[in-house]
């Protein structure tokens, strides 16, 4: 039973990687990593991916259309709830690939996504129109 657990958690990360190489993403954007500059994520990253009550959200911040400390890794377990916002500087769709959410950051706003994260895989949250990403989107069984 464990093997076919195994098996079918294998088989959802390559599914996830095939479904995120139809999206259009340069390899740039999908491997740019780099480490965390002061203020790239505000308000820590939740513990298990789930913001307890008073605990701080996640915010990814974009300058000049880049995530600024590089590619934020999120990460939950289904059934949590997944939180995070985008800051940006300059106006644009934040989509989430796999779940197809997308809405939309007012130049020097921020949005905010909350949804439960009912489908384990791997997957990106981009800069829409400028195919970058900004987080990889981590959810485990």
């Amino acid at each position: 039973m464990r093997d076919v657990r195994k098996l079918i958690v294998a088989l959802l990360v390559v599914a996830s990687a095939i479904a995120l190489a139809a999206c259009g993403s340069s390899d740039e954007s999908t491997t740019a990593s780099g480490g965390k500059e002061s203020g790239a994520v505000t308000g820590g990253e939740p513990e298990k991916g789930q913001p307890s009550d008073g605990e701080d959200v996640p915010t990814i911040v974009v300058r000049d259309g880049e995530p600024v400390g590089g590619v934020q890794e999120l990460e939950y377990s289904a059934g949590e709830e997944v939180r995070f916002r985008v800051s940006s500087d300059k106006a644009e769709e934040i989509h989430v690939h796999g779940y197809d959410i997308a809405k939309d950051v007012p130049a020097g706003g921020t949005v905010e996504f909350d949804f439960p994260a009912e489908l384990e895989g791997i997957y990106e949250a981009e800069l829409e129109g400028l195919g970058v990403q900004i987080v990889e989107l981590r959810i485990n069984p």
